[in-house]
């Protein structure tokens, strides 16, 4: 729908309120007008928008409260999360209709800027709904000059997202000049700056240094000052002292971020630092350094706090910035406010962090040490002044970063009360730990989960932390076989330390497998699998396996991973797996579609016939194919495609189609580097598109082992250069993810990227060696 066509349908093109109606007569004409629109032509969040009528009723009829939750609902509807749609531009005359009769007036121009800031609009052409609210602009810009300082700045921060600067800039400079309220004003400021940045980072400039304040001091009104700084952001003028003490004075922010308008900065402290940072400059990056050191100095409590909050954002943004900070950090260990959000930080910022080990184990072992002696497990201050003692979950989160940066300084204070450390079981565990490294044995450990597993009523989890790390340790946890075949009956997990332990010299071996055995009989996969690896035996395997492939998609995955690993002796498992295989006119999840991949794949491990796999890998592409949810599906049967070599070439249209989605296109240049005849590819064309997804943060690490795949000879010097500032830039290329994972995989790619680069151009400099604890982990038994 174009906006004239929007336009052309709204009823009466009514651009104002009649001189001398009053706000009852006028609501009465904009009921009249409400009515007598075809709500059911036009949709939003939920569908056709029949219920708009009463809620534009109880607009202009009902009691506040009623007010305040119809426009909670017109929120949910026609700005649903971000998104916008007919219906939004539908009811934008009618809202700023309501609005002008001095209903709801600050609540419904909030609800008409934010439909026009909106870049999201689902059903209509891109600016339909701006322009239907930019139509209403004759309404809405005699707010600027209401009596209520909350509507002047709604109107203000409304206007202004219309992006119509001739019309709204002189009603703007003219309210500047006489708006006596710092958030108007504030507000007003960052309205100008949203459609004149010069003209704002002017007005900045003014507001960052008033006449007459000493230099260096800036003696503006807080929201005046943040919007200030914000519109020198955004100007692109570069970062002085100006700008770094007005920040500075407004902190802690928290009471000033409450009502702002722009969500996007409820958080000044943050929203500056990760605006300075994605400025990608050495005195940027210095600026961000200065302004966290001071800030993390504060002697109040909420500014540390909020400078703990933005120096989590800059170590994710920048891989510089770590290092800077840690001495700023690193005191706040012995601060009873700040010790647990330096813990956090500290967690999630890699290796860069083990410089912190010893002040962490302090703090762990402090904490340990107060709770034994005292029944209060609350945050307390010890007798000095100079301790955290008594802090339980305090000690235990220290011990879980010391757990994943220096496993073998953990190790002993993890045992010596395991019971308590829930956080750094996990860790241990390998819940925090990068992927592919496993915790260090130690028979101190070893000894203490034995004990632990002996509990009758362990907490939810913990069974499972505690066979996991005897599953990586393998034949070194021998000794625990009584307490794992013990813990079978009520945890089938205990079957994947028993199945990864076996090897070992283990007397009670016998006892072993006759407790598989009657756990095995109508059991879980888990105990079958077991089973098999003690005794070599298939039959109780295949059994349950048949059973699992009979099953719901999940089951059938499983299944179908179990009996893939087994090879041809998994055999007789063929028709069931064929059977399971749910077609292409099934129902298209992404369980359905994974399970028909792990069953292509099984069949190709099982019988090295590529003939029953291809079709089954097309159908899940096709059924895939355009749909953003199913992207997933799509990389994981790539990946299939990619094991069947050269048989899996019918394929390659599919996965040629593939190179177009960034997400995609690393796994998909490994399949056709696998199954296409190799004179067909044209291995630069496809170097760029890899490293075209990698600085996108798209599957950035199946993009480095890409490039190694493809080859020198498929590097220009562009490439190579590009490369090279994968792994040397100092932003990070991942960026998100799980919040303490970002960091780590960040790193990794960096040295995957050196490494490559260093592989393919010879320069071995380049080459960074892998974490030299790193083990790989074993593979894990089926689950279920």
């Amino acid at each position: 729908m174009a906006p004239e066509q929007t336009r052309a349908q709204l009823p009466g093109e009514i651009t104002g309120l009649s001189s001398g109606r009053t706000p009852e007569a006028a609501l009465a004409r904009v009921m009249d007008d409400v009515d007598a629109y075809p709500w059911s032509t036009v949709s939003h969040a939920y569908g056709p928008a029949e219920d708009l009528p009463g809620l534009l009723r109880v607009l202009a009829e009902g009691e506040p409260d009623a007010a305040g939750e119809a426009v909670s609902e017109l929120y949910g509807s026609v700005l649903h999360q971000g998104t916008v749609y007919a219906a939004s531009a539908a009811v934008a005359p009618f809202l700023a209709r309501v609005a002008a009769a001095g209903r709801s007036r600050a609540d419904l121009l909030t609800l008409l800027g934010g439909m026009a800031e909106s870049e999201d609009e689902h059903g209509v052409e891109q600016g339909t709904v701006r322009a239907a609210v930019a139509a209403q602009l004759p309404l809405m810009l005699p707010a600027l000059s209401a009596g209520e300082p909350e509507v002047r700045r709604a109107a203000a921060w409304a206007v202004a997202h219309t992006r119509e600067a001739r019309a709204v800039l002189p009603s703007l400079r003219e309210r500047w000049e006489r708006e006596p309220e710092a958030p108007v004003r504030g507000e007003l400021l960052g309205a100008v700056s949203r459609l004149a940045p010069a003209e704002g980072a002017a007005l900045a400039r003014e507001a960052l240094a008033p006449t007459g304040a000493p230099a260096g001091q800036p003696a503006g009104a807080p929201h005046v000052l943040l919007a200030a700084v914000f519109a020198c952001l955004d100007a692109g003028v570069p970062w002085d002292a100006a700008q770094h003490s007005a920040l500075l004075s407004t902190l802690p922010a928290d009471p000033l971020g409450s009502d702002s308008l722009d969500l996007d900065r409820t958080e000044p402290l943050h929203a500056v630092v990760e605006a300075l940072l994605l400025r990608d400059t050495e005195e940027e990056r210095a600026a961000v350094a200065a302004l966290l050191d001071t800030a993390l100095r504060d002697g109040r409590a909420e500014v540390r706090a909020e400078a703990l909050w933005a120096a989590e954002q800059a170590c994710r943004l920048s891989r510089g910035t770590r290092e800077r900070l840690l001495p700023s950090l690193l005191p706040l260990l012995s601060d009873a406010d700040s010790a647990r959000g330096v813990v956090s930080l500290l967690g999630g910022i890699g290796a860069a962090a083990a410089t912190a080990v010893p002040a962490l184990l302090a703090l762990a072992t402090v904490n340990a040490d107060a709770a034994d002696d005292s029944t209060d497990s609350t945050d307390s201050t010890d007798s000095t002044g100079e301790g955290i003692g008594g802090d339980t979950d305090l000690a235990d989160r220290a011990l879980g970063v010391v757990a994943v940066l220096a496993p073998e300084k953990a190790a002993p204070l993890l045992a010596r009360d395991l019971g308590r450390r829930p956080w750094a079981l996990g860790s241990a565990a390998g819940i925090r730990a990068p992927e592919g490294t496993r915790f260090p044995f130690d028979r101190r450990l070893l000894a203490a989960i034995r004990v632990r597993l002996t509990e009758p009523d362990l907490p939810s989890g913990e069974p499972w932390q505690l066979t996991r790390l005897l599953r990586d340790w393998g034949a070194l946890a021998a000794p625990a076989l009584p307490e794992l075949c013990a813990l079978l009956p009520r945890h089938p997990q205990a079957a994947e330390a028993i199945a990864a332990i076996h090897g070992a010299e283990a007397p009670a071996e016998p006892a072993v497998v006759d407790v598989l055995r009657a756990a095995a009989d109508g059991g879980p996969l888990v105990v079958a699998h077991a089973l098999y690896r003690w005794t070599g035996e298939t039959p109780e395997l295949l059994r349950r396996l048949d059973k699992e492939l009979a099953g719901g998609p999940e089951a059938v995955t499983r299944a179908a991973g179990a009996a893939g690993e087994l090879g041809a002796v998994a055999a007789p498992l063929v028709p069931a797996l064929r059977a399971a295989v749910s077609g292409a006119d099934a129902a298209g999840t992404t369980s359905v579609l994974d399970a028909d991949t792990a069953i292509a794949e099984a069949l190709w491990r099982i019988t090295r016939d590529a003939s029953p796999a291809v079709p089954v890998l097309d159908s899940v592409f096709a059924r895939a194919a355009g749909r953003y949810w199913f992207r997933r599906n799509a990389l994981r049967a790539a990946r299939a495609a990619a094991l069947l070599g050269p048989a899996g070439r019918p394929l390659v249209p599919r996965l040629e189609a593939l190179l177009a989605d960034p997400e995609q296109a690393p796994v998909a240049v490994l399949a056709l580097i696998a199954v296409a005849e190799p004179g067909s590819l044209d291995h630069r064309a496809l170097a760029d598109t890899v490293l075209t997804s990698a600085e996108q943060g798209a599957s950035a690490p199946e993009a480095c082992d890409a490039l190694e795949a493809l080859g020198a000879t498929a590097l220009t010097p562009d490439h190579v250069r590009r490369l090279g500032a994968l792994a040397e830039r100092d932003l990070r290329v991942v960026r998100w993810g799980l919040e303490d994972q970002v960091v780590r995989a960040d790193d990794a790619l960096r040295a995957r990227a050196r490494a490559v680069l260093g592989a393919l151009t010879g320069d071995l400099s380049r080459a960074v060696p892998p974490d030299g604890r790193a083990r790989p982990r074993p593979t894990p038994a089926p689950s279920g």
